[in-house]
């Protein structure tokens, strides 16, 4: 039976010392056998400075290859691992998918532009790799593709935030959820208003040529074709709808993934969402600068999601719970709810201190799903371009949460997907 096998069809991660014994290679060493051979497919500044350097720390994980297409970021990542590994045997790949193909590689971080996600998640499930991948996706349509295929191959899949790891807001759900505030009546998330473009970059810029280290047409992939100018790749991205969503995407995925996980709404929907947005009128970036979002579930909790800063409060029936700044400290009405304990038989909600990639390693060898799976990934961001449609079309609109379309609309439902540039399909 060869590694890959073993992993798909063990329950036990305490059954890999049986195939070499870590001890044959020294104190605190991890036998070849045991490891996890990994593919990292995108090697920006987020795909390397947190996702690569957290998996390059993990003794039961092995980076064999690097894929990018930047030829100069893509080597900064190889470099990295042939120092960590003290050899040269990291590969590298302008065509992610080389590494799909490679049948001694377990597992892919996927660390793409957004339009990418869903696509390349896809395509390395159906090649027999466990994926985790940053957020968010790109159209609903994707992700409820996404889910069909994690459940049809059996395959592990971490949506790639760390706010599940984060003390204050796994205190602040637990309390939530425990009662501690009484019956949850509302939730107010601030988020991050504007564009923020790195490189000195201007919405207005002109097309340039491309530069020879940039596999520009695989960057685009399945997005329109659209003339190259450095303003529209990397980082900034993030301002462009063919591409992503704005701030409310981006920074959304975060904390309304902490909404879901308080208000227990995590494999459900809204049942209305009214948003009011303003939008650039003119240059490259037309996704919104500030926002104001209302939704309405089925048992009566309110989410108002505002540009402006970023933080999150729980309201309920006997106080509340939240706090100010990313990672802020705890906030509540009162020292009663502040101070409350948990108690044992009361509810603890999963979590994983060392973070989003240990979880997502341990998860590839038990099987189990990772604590942020692609259904719960799925209507988080389903809750964000929800907000989006609204803001585009400019109006009130209801949603049917189970059959996840839009009550009588055709215009919002045909907002759900997107058209793909040929050859590229899901």
């Amino acid at each position: 039976m060869d590694r890959r096998k073993f992993i798909k069809t063990s329950f036990s991660a305490s059954l890999f010392p049986a195939i070499v014994p870590s001890t044959v290679f020294g104190s605190g060493a991890v036998a070849p056998s045991n490891k996890i051979t990994l593919g990292m497919i995108g090697t920006g500044d987020h795909g390397v400075n947190v996702n690569l350097k957290s998996f390059l720390v993990q003794p039961d994980v092995q980076v064999v290859a690097v894929c990018d297409v930047d030829r100069h970021r893509m080597e900064n990542a190889k470099q990295l691992v042939d120092i960590k590994y003290g050899n040269r045997d990291c590969q590298m790949y302008d065509d992610f998918r080389d590494i799909l193909a490679r049948s001694d590689i377990d597992a892919v971080m996927i660390s793409t532009p957004d339009h990418w996600h869903v696509p390349i998640s896809i395509m390395a499930i159906k090649a027999g790799k466990d994926v985790q991948c940053e957020k968010p996706t790109l159209t609903i349509q994707e992700g409820r593709e996404l889910v069909k295929t994690v459940e049809k191959y059996g395959a592990v899949y971490q949506t790639s935030t760390e706010d599940r790891a984060i003390g204050v807001y796994h205190r602040m759900v637990e309390l939530v959820r425990n009662g501690r505030i009484g019956r949850l009546h509302a939730v107010k998330v601030k988020l991050w208003s504007g564009i923020r473009v790195q490189g000195g970059y201007s919405g207005d810029q002109k097309p340039q040529p491309v530069p020879e280290h940039f596999n520009y047409d695989m960057w685009l992939g399945p997005a329109p074709q659209a003339p190259y100018t450095p303003g529209r790749c990397h980082w900034n991205f993030r301002w462009i709808y063919d591409y992503s969503g704005g701030m409310l995407t981006d920074w959304g995925a975060h904390l309304l993934d902490t909404f879901q996980w308080g208000a227990d709404v995590e494999t459900t929907g809204p049942i209305e969402i009214d948003g009011k947005g303003e939008f650039p009128k003119t240059g490259l970036y037309d996704t919104a600068l500030e926002y104001n979002i209302d939704y309405l579930y089925r048992n009566g909790v309110k989410l108002n999601i505002e540009s402006g800063g970023c933080s999150i409060h729980f309201y309920g029936t006997d106080g509340w719970v939240g706090n100010t700044g990313w990672r802020g400290n705890l906030e509540a009405s009162s020292s009663r709810i502040y101070n409350s304990v948990i108690e044992p038989d009361e509810i603890h909600l999963e979590t994983c201190v060392q973070g989003e990639h240990r979880n997502f390693i341990d998860c590839v060898k038990t099987r189990r799903q990772p604590y942020f799976p692609a259904e719960i990934g799925h209507r988080c961001c389903s809750l964000l371009h929800l907000g989006n449609i609204s803001m585009q079309l400019d109006r009130k609109l209801y949603w049917d949460s189970d059959k996840e379309e839009f009550i009588n609309d055709d215009a919002a439902n045909r907002k759900q997907s997107r058209e793909m540039r040929r050859p590229w399909r899901l």
